[in-house]
């Protein structure tokens, strides 16, 4: 017997989804109610959906497929409220997310690629390089899988866990679409942050679709030279080019960039390296956001001392630039920044 190839029913929008459901005979009226079960009540399954006909239940599941990220482990932070999720995907790959708990509100770092191609030096992610793109779904399904968990709402959402979001474009700017729209959970855009290496032709693209999320550029370093030391993929795009992009991002859609700059000791944390960077930044509308780099066994960098972090701060601030210095979350767990993914690859080798 042929094996039917069931369609991915949530990475369709609610447009699509309607189409789908009118292909099928349905009414209007219940394409908005399987929206609400997927995308609301969060649903895993067909079966969940009570208020539909069992034999509609039976036609959906027959014809589409809700894919799974099933919990594989889940850490706490001794330190803070920070949660660490590993999820199995339905093809074995895995990735990772993190719940960090802040103030004002919940905010989820999702996954965009089952490992990365990207290659920087001071990053678990890239070992081992990229798997696949991940669909919308399984992006959103990061989300949904945490806040059934723990019963909370996710309020804020970065695209800054394992994977280059811009190295997947269509499916980041769908997972987007579907996190925002009213008729799902209905996060605001302003509480979006995307993060990228700074692949150029798709930070232009992103500008020109004029939507209200927060770009994060990860900068590193004020040199083209020091740049591509760290980050091998920054050998493609000059750094001016990728400047020019950030003021094109500001540009189309009056959002302010973030640069991120993960401080390593002797490497990028001098008081030329703030001084370069300062004047790189000058006249900017943006906020550098300091990232003391966090452990990585296999990694040969250090973290800079708080001392050293503060005093680059400084310099920042006094020549007018906005700074602030990233408060890591879940550092004992490795959830922090560029520490997700590889503790589970040591456990399969």
């Amino acid at each position: 017997m042929e094996n039917i190839v069931k369609k991915d029913i949530c990475s369709f929008n609610y447009g699509e989804l309607a189409e789908e459901m009118h292909a099928m005979g349905e009414k209007p009226f219940r394409s908005r109610q399987l929206y609400e079960w997927l995308h609301v009540k969060l649903a895993d399954s067909f079966e969940e959906m009570t208020n539909l006909s069992k034999s509609l239940r039976g036609k959906l599941s027959q014809a589409y497929a809700i894919p799974k990220a099933e919990v594989v482990e889940r850490q706490i932070s001794k330190e803070d409220s920070t949660e660490k999720f590993l999820f199995g995907l339905e093809d074995g790959n895995m990735i990772e997310s993190v719940l960090m708990r802040h103030p004002y509100g919940n905010s989820v770092c999702v996954s965009s690629q089952a490992g990365c191609r990207m290659g920087c030096r001071f990053c678990a992610s890239a070992i081992g390089g990229l798997k696949r793109n991940l669909a919308a779904s399984e992006m959103l399904r990061q989300i949904y899988q945490i806040q059934r968990l723990t019963k909370e709402r996710v309020s804020h959402v970065v695209v800054m866990g394992t994977g280059e979001p811009l190295d997947n474009y269509e499916n980041l700017l769908k997972f987007i679409e579907i996190l925002t729209d009213a008729n799902g959970l209905h996060i605001g855009q302003r509480n979006v942050t995307v993060s990228t290496c700074g692949i150029v032709p798709n930070m232009r693209r992103l500008a020109n679709e004029k939507l209200q999320i927060t770009l994060a550029l990860s900068l590193h370093a004020f040199t083209q030279e020091k740049r591509e030391y760290l980050m091998p993929v920054a050998s493609r795009y000059d750094l001016q080019d990728v400047l020019d992009a950030c003021s094109f991002y500001f540009e189309k859609t009056g959002r302010r960039v973030t640069f991120e700059y993960a401080l390593a000791k002797g490497v990028n944390d001098s008081n030329e390296d703030a001084d370069g960077l300062a004047k790189l930044l000058s006249g900017r509308n943006c906020h550098v956001n300091l990232i003391p780099i966090n452990p990585v066994k296999e990694r040969e960098f250090k973290e800079s001392g708080q001392p050293a972090v503060l005093a680059f701060q400084n310099k920042l601030v006094k020549s007018g630039i906005n700074a602030t210095v990233r408060r890591e979350l879940g550092r004992d767990i490795d959830a922090a920044c560029g520490q997700l993914r590889k503790k589970y690859m040591d456990t399969q080798e």
